[in-house]
């Protein structure tokens, strides 16, 4: 899995998001996503959002998946 395809799936999930993935070495990851859907909700809450945009790779494919998630007024 690629940074790439993994920006692809979040995006896909939360359409309005702007989204930037990074790895070193394909299986674990940092993304960096803002989107006006975190509004109001708290960080856990937040991280399930990027996570269900992933499912059942989170785990597999996706060892790891650090995750910064902001609203456009945080950025």
């Amino acid at each position: 899995m690629t940074p790439q395809e993994i920006e692809q799936l979040i995006q896909a999930g939360l359409p309005d998001a702007q989204v930037q993935v990074m790895s070193d070495d394909n299986t674990h990851f940092e993304a960096v996503v803002v989107s006006a859907d975190f509004t109001g909700k708290r960080a856990l809450q937040r991280h399930q959002l990027v996570y269900q945009t992933l499912g059942d790779l989170m785990g597999g494919e996706i060892h790891a998946l650090s995750i910064q998630a902001k609203t456009p007024d945080e950025v």
